[in-house]
């Protein structure tokens, strides 16, 4: 099945053109069909996923057709199939999938239907491009066809300004992010000749460039690329504001799959990162602090969504913590963990503002877990896992990223501290979310109180698919201190990344009774975070200001100012400036200067044409003449 891998991306192709073309036509039918794309696609996935699950299975790179030949340029439009592609192929129609089915029912009645399907189709096609190209080339076009599908579902309902607006900062932020990415295949591609990922990971570990400096200039560049794309400060604050486009797209593409692409991105280039160490201190403390950043502004959110779009933030951060310790398979069992209790989460919030008739401040809410019991239990499922309460999900990813940190280096510990009140803060704000919204007295009034109402079977079904999974997904990764080689993650993803591995001299390991006593302080402190919730917000006064600190936090420590005043006002006036002087008195004014130049001349010369016979033969004696002496002079 492996050789017919093209048909997993084929499939969401097919939907896209169906749903998109026919869009008009369709009508309700338009979700069905896109889903049933998706759902080809996870099929295909899944029995491509069981052959390369065999023991002793090595990459493939299955060639379609030469893509580009110039000079040395000499690129292949080919698909790599191995562990790391199989898992995300997954994910990504597998989540895919659910999200589908949840917005037949979510969307059911709005204007823009089918071309809402299309979209999504289109995304999921791109997203597979980018897991399964075998060079960086095809995955660039993947990682632009994200960003293009990221743009038209953010400000999907562009009718309202504010919607098409974070369309465009999420456009323009990503843009920064691609040049990035962009310098990083022209620095590698001028030094070897070559953008294939197989040949580059050979000629990494023969040392064919191992200069330190070049190869952390490559690093830097790439991942500035996956800065963008998966939000980090400083180019994070595009995400929240993508919370304007319709909540299954926030499930799908900034929790679950697109925001995920650079940690994918790096451990597919792991033979790039492994050799800089100052890359990859550059990416624990870039993820450490983007973790913490984004966890105070989302304990002071009052949108349920704008929550957890901080959250996820946050949790990006905890997966590039990860990287930055050289923990791939670590980072990529957050990938897995997230993408199931993330896509929970958002998909319950969607159920939540449903009900709310689109109300999304959570200030509005309360009591609804008798009203919306279905919703309410599997919220709290994603709310304990990503919390990291045992034996859910969140718990085994997030433990094992605390234990790399704590055994990393000699600030190690620092990293660990740190990282433990980012651990902290998550299990504080996740269940001042969840108290303020399900529990106490509902504060939305009578009228949108008659309105509550659980949502319909096929939103609901989703999320009790992935509570199983946020709930289950965790023991995928069970750490050696329960039972010896029980990693099945590690144990799959390692023959990806298993030369990266032996570059480390020294793997240093915790004695058993060091990781029981970090699994406990792990979780002491998600529960303290989740007292410390309750002990705040179990009366909740929704009338209460914020102040100081706290206003700090709420106002997302006036990034987006800042980047208001350094950058937009400066390059407004400079963009002013220009138009008066350069545009307008410049180019205007030299194009109009020759037109009334030449009308002047016109108007005198004009003058000429006066009608007198005499004034005719006179020039025309002079013009004689001078043609005249104009001969005499060249014979001369």
């Amino acid at each position: 099945m492996i050789q017919n891998i093209w048909l997993v991306p084929l499939f969401p192709l097919i939907g896209f053109l169906i749903a998109g073309l026919g869009r008009k036509q369709l009508g309700n039918a338009a979700g069905w069909i896109a889903s049933a794309a998706v759902l080809a696609s996870f099929i295909v996935s899944v029995m491509i996923f069981f052959e390369v699950s065999a023991e002793g299975f090595k990459s493939i790179d299955v060639h379609l057709y030469d893509f580009i030949k110039v000079g040395k340029l000499d690129i292949a439009f080919e698909f790599r199939v191995d562990q790391l592609s199989s898992l995300f192929l997954l994910i990504i129609t597998g989540i895919g999938f659910l999200i589908h089915i949840y917005s037949i029912g979510y969307m059911k009645g709005d204007v823009g239907f089918g071309k809402y399907f299309a979209f999504l189709n289109l995304f999921i096609f791109s997203m597979l491009l980018l897991v399964l190209g075998s060079n960086f080339i095809i995955m660039f076009i993947g990682w632009e066809g994200v960003g293009l599908c990221s743009y038209l579902l953010i400000g999907f309902w562009y009718h309202k300004k504010e919607y098409s607006v974070a369309a465009r900062k999420a456009f323009v932020m990503n843009r920064i992010g691609d040049l990035g990415f962009l310098i990083g295949m022209f620095l590698i591609f001028a030094k070897v000749g070559t953008l294939d990922f197989q040949t580059l990971e050979t000629l990494s570990f023969k040392g064919v460039i191992a200069e330190p400096g070049y190869l952390t200039a490559i690093a830097f560049c790439f991942f500035v690329g996956a800065m963008g794309k998966s939000a980090q400060i400083p180019l994070f604050t595009w995400l929240p504001d993508a919370m304007a486009g319709p909540t299954p797209v926030s499930a799908l593409i900034h929790a679950a799959t697109m925001v995920t692409a650079g940690i994918y991105m790096i451990t597919r280039a792991h033979f790039i990162f492994s050799f800089s160490e100052t890359a990859q201190t550059f990416i624990l403390i870039i993820g450490l602090t983007t973790a913490l950043v984004s966890a105070t502004i989302a304990i002071r959110q009052n949108d349920i969504k704008k929550v957890l779009a901080y959250s996820t933030v946050s949790q990006l951060g905890f997966m590039f913590m990860a990287l930055g310790v050289g923990a791939y398979t670590t980072a990529v069992f957050h990938v897995l963990t997230h993408a199931f209790f993330k896509a929970l989460l958002f998909l319950g919030s969607g159920s939540v503002i449903h009900a709310m008739s689109n109300e999304q401040d959570i200030r509005l809410m309360g009591g609804l877990k008798s009203k919306m019991p279905i919703t309410h239990s599997t919220f709290l499922i994603g709310c304990l896992a990503i919390a990291g309460i045992p034996p859910l999900s969140g718990f085994f990813s997030k433990d094992e990223i605390m234990m790399n940190l704590f055994i990393h280096g000699t600030y190690g510990k620092v990293f660990w501290v740190l990282g433990m009140i980012a651990a902290l803060l998550t299990a504080y704000y996740m269940f001042r979310l969840y108290f303020i919204t399900f529990l106490g007295e509902f504060r939305g009034g009578d009228k949108l109180k008659s309105h509550l109402h659980e949502s319909p079977a096929l939103m609901t079904m989703p999320l009790i698919v992935l509570a199983i999974l946020a709930a289950a997904g965790g023991f995928l990764g069970i750490p050696e201190v329960f039972a010896h080689d029980a990693h099945w993650l590690h144990n799959f993803l390692t023959p990806v990344i298993e030369k990266s591995l032996a570059l480390e001299p020294t793997i240093h390991h915790l004695s058993h009774s060091a990781e029981y006593i970090m699994m406990a302080v792990a979780v002491s402190v998600a529960i303290i975070g989740i007292l410390l919730a309750w002990g705040s917000y179990k009366k909740f006064d929704a009338k209460k200001e914020n102040k100081g600190i706290e206003k700090f936090f709420e106002d997302k420590w006036h990034w987006d100012e800042a980047y208001e005043n350094a950058f937009q006002k400066p390059f407004m006036k400079m963009s002013a400036f220009a138009e008066k002087n350069i545009e307008r008195k410049g180019i205007d004014g030299g194009v109009n200067g020759i037109g009334k130049l030449v009308e002047f001349a016109s108007d005198k010369l004009r003058l000429l044409q006066n009608g007198s016979v005499g004034v005719y033969l006179f020039l025309m004696v002079l013009g004689m003449i001078l043609l005249f002496i104009i001969q005499l002079l060249s014979n001369g």
